[in-house]
């Protein structure tokens, strides 16, 4: 007697980047391998495959997700934004976006592997300040921040500290954050690489 083992799949629809993709898959399919291996965009890295480093960061909803650990047929009917798709956000303008601008002007990268999952997160943690989220850094937690613009540099590194770069381009990706915020508050970077 031989046992079968079946998968379920799924029929879904996955909107990514603004444009609606029809698929059959694997229940157990992740949304990153879905991005890679189906759709062919393979701006969003595999790291670690477990949630540590953050190279697989996509947008979802506006919201940072490791997409690495999430099921595609969870993400039907969200809104997916992969790096391919940052520059048309709406604030955007079509070519490059601010944050994508900043990390170029301040070498918030070295060999890229990191990068795009860096700049999906550092929009979702600039949206998440311009909300009034705290972090786990913020003086009065109760009250949050004022917005995006009143992040210091060491708010930006609890903020981003889910992303890992290896090659160490810690000190640049803080100023660029701090830049495509607007902060014009201290930038003190030297322990960027430090504990946080």
């Amino acid at each position: 007697m031989s046992l079968s083992h079946h998968s379920p799949s799924s029929d879904i629809i996955l909107r990514i980047n603004g444009t609606s993709h029809s698929l059959t898959i694997d229940n157990r399919t992740t949304l990153l391998d879905v991005l890679r291996e189906r759709l062919g965009l393979t701006g969003t890295k595999k790291g670690c495959d477990h949630g540590q480093c953050g190279a697989c960061t996509v947008l979802v909803d506006g919201e940072r997700v490791n997409s690495c650990l999430m099921f595609a047929v969870t993400a039907e009917e969200r809104e997916i934004v992969s790096i391919e798709g940052v520059a048309a956000l709406p604030d955007g303008g079509g070519e490059l976006h601010p944050v994508q601008r900043a990390f170029l002007d301040h070498d918030g990268l070295q060999c890229g592997y990191c990068t795009p999952g860096q700049i999906c997160s550092a929009i979702g943690a600039l949206g998440e300040a311009g909300r009034g989220w705290p972090s786990h850094v913020t003086e009065d937690t109760a009250a949050g921040v004022a917005d995006a613009s009143a992040l210091d540099a060491r708010e930006v590194r609890e903020r981003m500290s889910g992303n890992l770069c290896r090659c160490g381009a810690y000190n640049g990706i803080v100023e660029a954050v701090l830049e495509a915020a607007g902060a014009q508050g201290a930038q003190d970077t030297a322990t960027v690489g430090g504990a946080r």
